[in-house]
C-alpha cells in the first residue's frame, strides 16, 4: 500500500512539474538532469558534458545533480524531487544497482525514461539501457600491458574497489584470466579490495601492502579512481620506480606519476561521453522522437542485457597532453552512429 502510494505521488508531481515547464521551450523543451551515485571525482566529466550536450543538441536544459553523500534513499529522494519539478528524463549511476529499480519503476510510469550511466542497474529493470566501461574486458587489457612491462613474468598485487560491487567481481576475474594466460610465470601476490571509494580506506590499505611486501611486488594493477591516486601518492613517497604499476582514470597523481615515471600508465573512462550521450538519447526519447530498437546490438553483461560499452582511451607519456581531446572524440564518435545502430526514430 505504502509503495502504491508514493508511486502515484511521483506520477502526479511529475505531471504538474510538466505542466509548470511547458511554457519555457527551446529548440526542445525537455528538461533532462544526470545524477551519479554521490559525490565522487570520476563525475567531474559530467558537469561539462552536461552543459556541451545542453547546447550541442539545443535541448532546454541539461543539468548535473550530485546526492550529499552515498546513500540511496538520498539519490532516489534527489530523483523524486526533481521529477516533481518537471524532469523529462534521467540519467543516472545507481546508488544501488537493485535497490534503485523501485524507483526506476515508478518514473518510467510517470512517463520519464531512465538509462544508466558509468554503471548498470541489475535485470530485471526499467532502466532503458546501460552506457559504461566494460569492466572485464578494460581490466584484462590493462592486466595484459602491465605482464607486457614486467617482461612476462614476476608477481601482482590488484588493487580494487569493495567485493560488494559486481563490477569488482569481473575486474578480479579479468586480472586472473590474462594470469594464467601467462601459465605459471606471472602469479596474483594479493587483492587488496575496498580501497576506492574513500581516500582513507585505501591510504591504510595501500600502505599496508607496499609496508608489508614491497620487495616482492613487481607490478600493481588499480582498477579504481582513488585506488589508482592513491596506489600514485604511495609509490611516490617510497621512491620506488622499479614496481611497475597501470593505474586508472585520470586524477591528478596518477597523470602526475605517469609523468615522473612513477606509473607507466592510465585507463581513462569515457566518462564525458557517458553524460554527453546520456543526455542525447534521453531528449530524443523524451519527445517521443525515438525509441529503442528490440534487435540493436545489445551487449549481454552479468547484470543485464542492454549493455553499451563507453569505452576507454589507454594514456602514456607520449599522449599525456592529449589524450582529453581524444576522450570527447571518442564520445561525439559514438553519438554519430547512436541513434542509426541502438534507436528507431521517427
Amino acid at each position: 500500500m505504502e509503495a502504491r502510494i508514493k508511486r502515484a505521488g511521483i506520477i502526479a508531481l511529475a505531471a504538474l512539474g510538466m505542466t509548470l515547464a511547458a511554457g519555457a521551450a527551446m529548440a526542445s523543451d525537455n528538461h533532462i538532469v544526470v545524477v551519479p551515485g554521490g559525490p565522487h571525482p570520476y563525475f567531474a566529466p559530467w558537469e561539462q558534458a552536461a552543459a556541451d550536450a545542453q547546447k550541442d543538441f539545443g535541448i532546454a536544459s541539461v543539468e548535473y545533480k550530485v546526492p550529499a553523500d552515498w546513500k540511496l534513499e538520498l539519490q532516489t529522494g534527489l530523483l523524486e524531487s526533481l521529477a516533481s519539478q518537471g524532469v523529462k528524463g534521467f540519467g543516472i549511476f545507481p546508488g544501488d544497482p537493485v535497490g534503485v529499480n523501485s524507483t526506476v519503476t515508478e518514473l518510467k510510469q510517470a512517463g520519464i525514461p531512465v538509462v544508466a550511466l558509468g554503471g548498470c542497474a541489475t535485470d530485471p529493470t526499467d532502466v532503458l539501457f546501460c552506457f559504461a566501461t566494460d569492466p572485464y574486458q578494460t581490466t584484462y587489457t590493462m592486466t595484459k600491458a602491465l605482464i607486457d612491462s614486467m617482461g612476462g613474468k614476476g608477481s601482482i598485487v590488484h588493487i580494487t574497489g569493495d567485493l560488494t560491487d559486481p563490477n569488482t567481481t569481473l575486474r578480479q576475474q579479468a586480472v586472473q584470466k590474462a594470469i594464467d594466460e601467462t601459465n605459471g610465470a606471472v602469479k596474483l601476490l594479493q587483492t587488496v579490495a575496498g580501497a576506492d571509494l574513500d581516500p582513507t580506506v585505501a591510504d591504510q590499505k595501500i600502505n599496508a601492502a607496499l609496508a608489508a611486501g614491497k620487495d616482492q611486488i613487481d607490478g600493481i594493477v588499480a582498477t579504481g579512481h582513488t585506488a589508482s591516486s592513491v596506489t600514485a601518492k604511495a609509490l611516490r613517497s617510497l621512491g620506488d620506480k622499479r614496481i611497475k604499476f597501470m593505474a586508472f582514470d585520470d586524477d591528478q597523481a596518477v597523470l602526475d606519476a605517469i609523468k615522473d615515471g612513477f606509473a607507466i600508465g592510465t585507463f581513462q573512462q569515457n566518462a564525458y561521453g557517458q553524460a554527453y550521450l546520456g543526455a542525447y538519447v534521453l531528449d530524443l526519447i523524451a519527445s517521443g522522437t525515438c525509441t529503442l530498437k528490440a534487435d540493436a546490438p545489445w551487449k549481454k553483461t552479468p547484470q543485464t542485457a542492454h549493455f553499451v560499452d563507453s569505452g576507454v582511451v589507454k594514456v602514456t607519456a607520449e599522449n599525456l597532453t592529449t589524450f582529453r581531446d581524444d576522450i570527447k572524440k571518442m564520445a561525439t564518435d559514438i553519438q554519430a552512429s547512436f541513434k542509426a545502430t541502438y534507436l528507431n526514430c521517427k
